[in-house]
């Protein structure tokens, strides 16, 4: 498993953690949002890129977009 992998599996299990916290899952916000649980779970581990989800379990864990969604790949230097 590469670094940027693990650094995806971890922010996915902080999704789910998160989500269970506030007391709904993966699967209920898949049913709300019409969509299939796989779907999210792409999302979540951002390897498939949907506006819309991303903002719904941001919303869903009361956090920004951009906090739940943050960069996963490093960052090119611009010099």
């Amino acid at each position: 498993m590469t670094d940027q992998e693990r650094t995806r599996l971890e922010a996915h299990e902080r999704l789910k953690m998160s989500l269970r916290l506030n007391g709904t899952s993966l699967a209920a916000e898949a049913r709300k949002l019409k969509v299939s649980r796989t779907t999210l779970s792409l999302v979540g581990l951002r390897k498939l890129k949907n506006e819309r989800i991303e903002q719904a379990l941001a919303e869903a864990i009361g956090v920004p977009v951009s906090e739940l969604f943050e960069p996963t790949e490093p960052q090119e230097v611009k010099k």
